[in-house]
């Protein structure tokens, strides 16, 4: 089996923020980390839910870490004007060296349409915003500034920005699974970080989005195939499904029997979560990203000092990077 990468997703929600340091404290955990052996370190986003702005806190995990990949889980970027993110963006990526991973999402379904009609972007036309500010960002990254006209998006005048670290702008992935987001990626993405709680589902999107790319005539070995993925270790399966409910009223307002439905959520035991996402590493994937399903800070450090045997063993169900 091909080996495997492990990302960390930091948690910037709203029971982190109840101490005026916070921010800081949760970049420090990117530090964490990189000393753990994680190959990235995540955030999130959103505007409906109190959370860490992303990028401002990615700067500062640059500024303090030195191997590790960074990277967003996802990105909404109908939330900013696209001409202003990517002059951010390209700052961050010369702040991390070259260590950005920019994950993109057009939100959660239904949950993010108050977001959207807050800045003042058709709900309805969501995904197009997406592929046009994309598109728009690697324009201004490879320094072309002739007028954009996409779908959504036209600028008749667009102004310089900085230049990224990486030549044409860091990687930019997808986090849609429908059959129409399965061939944007193929066709335009870096890389796929879905979380479908099935990994036949798992399978057949992966090969739809290697069809598309060879369709495009891409190199598929160009797509990093990802898995974004919830987990809670406790020995006691009734706990870890409490803990698993918990995370999901306090983050979607959703029951866990709903969110499962979308997301893949795990708990058990670390071998057993070793064996569910040895799964989906036998099914393409290449690189995981784990989220912690705690919502208190001291359960979210009890379940990184579990995660970290996980991560760590070859025996566990998969290998990290040499």
């Amino acid at each position: 089996m091909n080996e495997i990468g492990y990302g960390l997703l930091l948690p910037g929600g709203a029971a982190q923020l109840e101490h005026r340091d916070a921010a800081r404290a949760v970049a420090r955990l990117a530090v964490t980390a990189e000393d753990m052996g994680f190959d990235s370190a995540w955030v999130g986003d959103s505007l409906s839910r109190a959370r860490v702005e992303p990028l401002t806190l990615l700067g500062a995990a640059a500024a303090m870490t030195e191997r590790i990949t960074l990277g967003t889980a996802a990105l909404i970027p109908a939330f900013r004007h696209p001409v202003q993110a990517a002059a951010t963006l390209a700052t961050l990526d010369q702040l991390a060296a070259g260590r950005l991973i920019i994950g993109v999402g057009a939100g959660f379904p239904e949950l993010s349409r108050p977001e959207f009609e807050l800045v003042g972007v058709d709900y309805r036309t969501r995904f197009s915003q997406l592929d046009d500010t994309v598109a728009l960002w690697r324009q201004l990254w490879s320094g072309r500034y002739e007028p954009f006209h996409g779908t959504v998006l036209h600028h008749d005048w667009l102004p310089e920005v900085p230049r990224p670290h990486r030549a044409g702008g860091p990687p930019i992935w997808s986090t849609g699974i429908t059959p129409a987001a399965l061939t944007r990626t193929g066709r335009r993405y870096d890389g796929w970080l879905p979380y479908p709680p099935d990994v036949n589902t798992y399978t057949t999107a992966w090969a739809a989005v290697r069809t598309a790319a060879q369709a495009a005539g891409r190199d598929e070995t160009a797509i990093t195939p990802a898995l974004f993925v919830t987990v809670y270790i406790d020995d006691r399966r009734s706990t870890g499904r409490a803990a698993l409910e918990r995370y999901c009223a306090a983050t979607y307002r959703m029951p866990l029997t709903t969110v499962e439905t979308i997301q893949v959520m795990i708990t058990g035991t670390a071998e057993e979560i070793a064996a569910q996402l040895d799964r989906y590493a036998t099914a393409g994937a290449r690189h995981i990203l784990l989220r912690i399903a705690a919502v208190e800070s001291a359960d979210f450090a009890t379940q990184l000092d579990r995660l970290g045997p996980l991560i760590a063993d070859p025996a566990a169900g998969t290998t990290m990077p040499g």
